[in-house]
Formats: C-alpha cells, structure tokens, sequence
C-alpha cells in the first residue's frame, strides 16, 4: 500500500471523527494544508466551479479532472487527498484508469459512485444510478485497480433519492461484499437511515457530506460522530467563502465598502514566495538540491 494510503488507514482507525474539507484548486489546497488539515477532498463540485463557473453536471472530461488533482496534490503533498472518480467516467476498463491515474497523481484514496454517466438530459440534474448488477461491476473493477495501485476505494451510492433507501443500503452492502474500504450513502433522510448506513458497513468506515445547497439530514459535527462517521466531508465551504469574498471585493472595488483583505506578508505566504526566492537564489549559483 502507498505511504498516503498507509496514512489514511491508520487514521480511519483512530477513535475520533476527522473533518475533510473540499477543494478545487492548488490555492485553495496549499491553504488547506496550512490550517493543518491532515485530509482534504479534491471536490469534483468544487473544481467544476472554478475551472468553469459551472455545476457539477459531467461537464469535464477525466484527463480535466486529473489534472486538477494533480495540481492540489503538488500544491499540498502533506495532505491525504482523496479523489472524486465519479462514475470512473465510462464501462469497468475505464474505472480501472480512473482508479489507477489517480493513484499515480498521488492521491491516497478515490471515490467511485454509482450514478448515470453521463448525465442524462431532461431530468433536471436528478441522480440517477445505473442497475445494481453494473453498479457492483463497476465497484469490483475500482476495488482491483486500488489494491493494484495500494490506494484505498471510497464506494458511493446516490440510490436513495431515485430508488429509496432499501436499494440504496442493498448495494451499500454489496460494495462492501465486493471490498471497498470506505462507504457513503448519499442524502439520507434522517438519523436512523444514517445509522443503518453506518451499520450495512460491518465496522468499515463511513463518511459523510455535508453541503451548503444540500437538503438531506446533515447534523453538526457531534452529531455525525454519535453517528459513527468517520470522515465529515464539506465538500463546497471553500468554494461558498470563495464566492463571497470575491463578491464582497468586487463591490468595495465599485464604491461600496472595503472587504477585508490578506495583508501583502499573508498574501506572500499564501502564494509561497519565499520557497520561491530561496529556490531562484540557489539555481542562480549553480545549486541543484
């Protein structure tokens, strides 16, 4: 198994509940990584906002998505990334390469869900997943490419909202069959469909996520860990601070008031000039290391 894999396993073990906060861009990665946060979740919602200003509705192509976790890992190597696969983007061949690029792109684990790919049109963005047998397919493919590639599989179901939760906590319970590592149910409707999700994992790990437009049952922190979630996810509050604080420059930039700003030492560090500098400085005398 890969070190960050390694790394990530060991803290599933731990007792305590770990936060994850979602990102979509190196910025915003390095920043996670200086709040000391030790897992962070490439977001596919979060990067599909800021390369296109546009929703997660599979509008990027997979060498787009990898490119983007690439770029956070660089930007954040002490940071446990796990990578949003989506659908694995194509038949059980091409999850195996979303499984396996991604691994090689550094990230410790990948999540695979079970939705329609690509999205069908007319349905107003509704979730849809594929048949339960492909849905297990796809997850026993993931499953051999992650431990191929010594990375940990996240399996997904988004059954709940199209099918109702008796399929969706069936084939939660097939993926763990199948051996994936961690497990989500997305959007349950309260806590004791959550506590059975958490439960159809037989002691593996579940996580959760919790979103600002989301409209499923999404308790505060201590209320997931009563729960028994492992892994808290936010995938979007970079993203929303994002908006806002742009939102907010913009208009004291057009007469309104002043929006808070980094100081230019703050913002130095934000973009590592330093490690910059000291880097220019050493090449320019002849040094490699």
């Amino acid at each position: 198994m890969r070190p960050q894999a390694e790394a990530m396993k060991a803290l599933l073990e731990r007792p305590d509940m770990q936060v994850v906060p979602g990102c979509g861009d190196g910025m915003g990665a390095w920043l996670v990584q200086e709040a000391g946060f030790k897992i962070g979740f490439a977001s596919g919602s979060s990067i599909h906002a800021m390369r296109l200003a546009m929703p997660d509705m599979d509008l990027l192509s997979f060498p787009e998505m990898r490119d983007a976790v690439e770029s956070m890992v660089n930007a954040a190597p002490k940071v446990l990334w796990l990578a949003d696969g989506d659908t694995g983007y194509g038949n059980a061949i091409a999850v195996q390469r979303t499984v396996r690029e991604y691994a090689r792109a550094g990230a410790a684990a990948v999540l695979i869900e079970d939705k329609i790919w690509p999205r069908p049109l007319g349905k107003s963005g509704a979730k849809l997943v594929v048949e339960r047998d492909e849905a297990r397919q796809r997850i026993r493919a993931a499953v051999q490419a992650a431990r191929e590639e010594g990375v940990l599989l996240l399996a997904r179901t988004d059954a709940c909202r199209s099918r109702g939760f008796d399929e969706a906590l069936a084939r939660l319970k097939e993926f763990v069959a199948e051996g994936a590592d961690i497990f989500f149910l997305d959007s349950p409707e309260n806590e004791a469909q959550m506590r059975a999700s958490v439960e159809a994992c037989g002691g593996k790990p579940a996580v959760s996520v919790t979103s600002p437009a989301g409209k499923h049952f999404m308790p505060d922190d201590a209320g997931l860990a009563q729960a028994g979630i492992k892994f808290a996810i936010y995938p979007q509050e970079i993203l929303a601070a994002t908006v806002h604080a742009i939102r907010a420059a913009l208009a004291g930039m057009k007469g309104g008031p002043r929006a808070p700003m980094a100081s230019i030492p703050d913002l130095a560090a934000a973009v590592r000039s330093d490690a910059y500098l000291a880097l220019d400085g050493r090449l320019a005398v002849g040094e490699v290391s």
